[in-house]
């Protein structure tokens, strides 16, 4: 299994479905910037990420909508790791699964050098 070990300034964790998404930008040293549900789309996206672009880096898990965000963040030039849905599901293991919970801890896998990629 593959991590995604390189050190960031700022993670993002997305939980994409195929009209919303829930985000979750995390700090380097943990503290949650950004938390919240938002429509699925480049415009919003973009929005949400526009103060903090620079140092960001984007997950998101392996499911059928993950395609249409690696070709954004490839343009706009954000690093973009893909998430390994099933060892993710592995992983994260709880009964308490919903997309805020989903969305912080890819944020947090990713910043702790934890989550497992798949190939995009």
């Amino acid at each position: 299994m593959r991590f995604s070990t390189q050190q960031h300034p700022l993670y993002c964790g997305i939980d994409l479905h195929a009209r919303t998404m829930y985000l979750c930008i995390l700090h380097q040293e943990g503290e949650m910037l950004v938390h919240r549900n938002m429509p699925a789309g480049p415009e919003p996206l973009l929005k949400a990420v526009a103060p903090s672009r620079e140092p960001l880096v984007v997950a998101v898990a392996c499911l059928c909508t993950w395609a249409g965000l690696a070709d954004l963040c490839a343009r706009e030039g954000l690093p973009f790791v893909l998430g390994h849905a099933l060892s993710l599901k592995a992983m994260h293991g709880g009964k308490a699964k919903h997309d805020t919970i989903d969305a912080q801890t890819m944020a947090v896998l990713l910043r702790g050098g934890r989550l497992p990629q798949a190939s995009v």
